[in-house]
């Protein structure tokens, strides 16, 4: 580690250990969503060549499309919101300076908290009914509640996220000139990402 990533490492104290030792949870699980999304690719092109060259289909083609599309679309939130990838409305904080940025930072923090913990409520009750019913696809009767039950998990891990951004904005609110951690990198604002 070099002279840089240490000072940075012991800026963030137990916050910063924390914050790193999260982002391997983060880390696996978008490597996970990334696998998916090339294996679903090499099935799709599979799909297109039987088509092409054979006028065949594979059974239950849609319904494997459809339910593993929870896994990239939740798996790597975290990791998104960790790295700063998530879309974001700057347009008055974006002029915000020192303590009141990461005040703002903070609040806005808090929200998504409050909007992520009913979501992840309302997928996991989902996920509950599509189990007890035996949900199923339509076509190739493929069971729906391991997909469902990835959106609570995939929140879930998200929140957690969000909470150690919250941390990170508090410790910011009280200290504004230290070294940001456990927040996510600000355009243009060059702050690294955890050191690992």
């Amino acid at each position: 580690m070099s002279e840089v990533q240490q000072e940075t490492a012991a800026a963030g104290g137990a916050l910063g250990r924390l914050d790193r030792l999260y982002s391997h949870l983060e880390d696996f699980l978008n490597d996970v969503a990334g696998f998916v999304i090339f294996a679903m690719m090499l099935f799709v092109f599979s799909e297109a060549f039987l088509r092409s060259a054979f006028s065949r289909s594979i059974f239950g083609f849609l319904d494997v499309t459809e339910l593993t599309m929870a896994v990239f679309a939740f798996l790597g939130a975290a990791y998104c919101q960790r790295s700063g990838g998530h879309i974001r409305m700057d347009l008055m904080v974006g002029k915000l300076k020192g303590r009141w940025l990461w005040i703002a930072e903070a609040v806005a923090t808090l929200v998504a908290l409050l909007v992520i913990a009913l979501l992840i409520k309302g997928s996991f009750d989902h996920f509950l009914r599509a189990y007890r019913i035996g949900d199923t696809t339509i076509d190739a009767e493929l069971s729906t509640w391991p997909s469902k039950l990835l959106a609570p998990i995939g929140l879930s891990v998200l929140w957690l996220r969000l909470a150690l951004n919250f941390a990170g904005y508090l410790r910011l609110v009280g200290s504004p000139d230290a070294e940001p951690v456990a927040v996510p990198p600000r355009p243009g604002a060059g702050h690294p990402t955890p050191v690992e």
